[in-house]
């Protein structure tokens, strides 16, 4: 990302030098950018774009993909079609030749190569805990290559709908199949829960149609649009020839399965070499915790960095492991520093406590997101403000409270179910008054930019008397992940 930087700067300045009327007549494509810079700032960006925590999963499907041109690709058909044969005697998959299937995985070998390394590294970790449950449930191991379609292995990935975790759950659906989000926790993004879920959903697919193509179908594009597709079709019970009759995004959903699997199985030949995996499944375990604690505490009295940290736990959505009675939070640590964190677990505990006193802004209160709350409407609330706040639909708060029109009267009570946390206005100004008191315009400070690296803690302890919660409070912090190479940070001298 720095070199785009330093590449986008460079290019605004050449820009900026020039009058705007002799741009076109003196500087050509080739002035500007060489083709390796070209290249470069297009691999900088996909790179980007896929280590974002906003990438949409659907981005893995190559889009216009009938208008790629894959002859340069060295796969001979009659080379493909053998090992396609092959993958098909040891699957209870129907995988079959077909030009639309050859197209999709020439397309990855062309344009996606370069990113499966990392994706394989990812594989290692993950592989072995998908085949303990997949195995459990009477699902074929292949099936594990569902989660690289669907969210590109990244436990924290969102579609645009609203699909979250490695297998997509869409909210109404992991609800259906016990995958709980609270205002802390969503175990759609849990991968050892999710994985549960998706075995579950699976099996009850397969029961309908007796078919796994088609439960790998009806997985993306749900169970009825399936069973159109088979009614359009005459009746046909076969992918291949359901296909045309079946949603857009479902058409090239099952190819790109069968090209994931064909890409896997034969790795070597087209020399994908994996990455070396920063941890493996088996080199983990878990902890329940006593009290409420952050990933940064736990960082900064064992030395684990919050990036290992926030991999192994990705279902704690604001960095925090909640304590709640009758519920059985726990933290993924390696292995290795299980012993470390007992013996440091008190210090860890008096140490987040210390920091939650001098908090000026209070942790949000927990609550499950499908459970009832109780809302009392205030002046300048409409249906659509409040829906938003809790991100439900107004139809939605209409039908719990069997409200006939849209208007609201002061102090009316509402009955909503949320999906999101929202964050009361009056106790974020009352932090925001607070800090305003505490540290004046005139109050000196001392301006750090964060390097590549660092964490809250690492941070903290390059200043003397200063905190993670006030560099959090200071800088207006929910989370570490807003950490970033290049943000700049108060820190105020005591």
């Amino acid at each position: 990302m720095k070199k785009f930087l330093i590449l986008f700067l460079i290019s605004s300045s050449i820009f900026a030098q020039i009058p705007t009327n002799t741009i076109s007549k003196k500087i050509s494509r080739t002035d500007l950018f060489t083709d390796y810079d070209i290249v470069l700032i297009d691999s900088l960006l996909m790179d980007t774009k896929y280590k974002s925590p906003l990438y949409d999963t659907s981005e893995y499907f190559i889009k216009n993909i009938n208008d790629k041109k894959v002859d340069d690709v060295p796969l001979s058909t009659s080379i493909l079609k053998e090992r396609l044969q092959k993958i098909d005697t040891k699957t209870p998959f129907h995988i079959a030749y077909n030009p639309a299937l050859e197209k999709v995985i020439k397309s990855y070998l062309k344009y996606r190569k370069r990113y499966y390394p990392a994706l394989m590294a990812k594989a290692v970790f993950y592989f072995p805990m998908f085949e303990k449950y997949l195995d459990q449930y009477d699902i074929p191991l292949e099936m594990k290559y569902l989660a690289i379609v669907e969210s590109a292995l990244n436990p924290t990935a969102k579609s645009r709908v609203g699909a979250t975790g490695l297998w997509q759950f869409m909210y109404t659906t992991g609800i259906q199949y016990n995958l709980k989000v609270s205002s802390y926790v969503d175990e759609r993004q849990d991968p050892v829960k999710a994985t549960i879920a998706a075995c579950k959903y699976l099996s009850d697919l397969y029961n309908i149609f007796g078919d796994w193509d088609l439960a790998l179908a009806a997985y993306n594009s749900g169970p009825g649009n399936v069973a159109k597709a088979i009614k359009r079709s005459g009746g046909y019970r076969n992918y291949w020839n359901i296909r045309p009759f079946l949603p857009r995004e479902t058409a090239g959903y099952v190819p790109a399965f069968y090209a994931t699997m064909y890409l896997f199985e034969y790795q070597k030949e087209h020399q994908l070499i994996a990455e070396s995996p920063q941890i493996r499944h088996f080199e983990t375990d878990t902890i329940q915790i006593k009290k409420t604690i952050s990933f940064d505490h736990i960082s900064e009295t064992t030395g684990i960095s919050s990036e290992l940290i926030q991999f192994l736990n990705p279902s704690y959505k604001l960095d925090i492991i909640p304590f709640v009675a009758n519920k059985n939070y726990a933290v993924t640590l390696p292995r290795k520093n299980v012993f470390h964190f007992l013996d440091k677990e008190e210090a860890m505990y008096t140490l987040a406590a210390e920091d939650a006193a001098k908090r000026e802004k209070p942790l949000p209160k927990y609550f499950e997101m499908d459970k009832r709350i109780r809302y009392r409407v205030k002046s300048g609330d409409f249906l659509g403000k409040i829906a938003n706040r809790y991100g439900v639909r107004v139809s939605d708060i209409k039908r719990w409270n069997r409200l006939k029109t849209s208007r609201l009267r002061i102090g009316q009570r509402l009955s909503i179910y949320p999906k999101k946390l929202a964050i009361p206005k009056k106790s974020v100004q009352i932090a925001s008054n607070k800090k305003t008191t505490k540290y004046t315009k005139k109050t000196k400070f001392e301006t750090y930019t964060v390097q590549k690296g660092d964490s809250l803690w690492t941070i903290s302890r390059k200043f003397k008397n200063v905190s993670i919660e006030e560099i959090k409070k200071w800088n207006n912090i929910w989370s570490a992940k807003s950490l970033k190479p290049g943000t700049k940070l108060k820190i105020y001298k005591s």
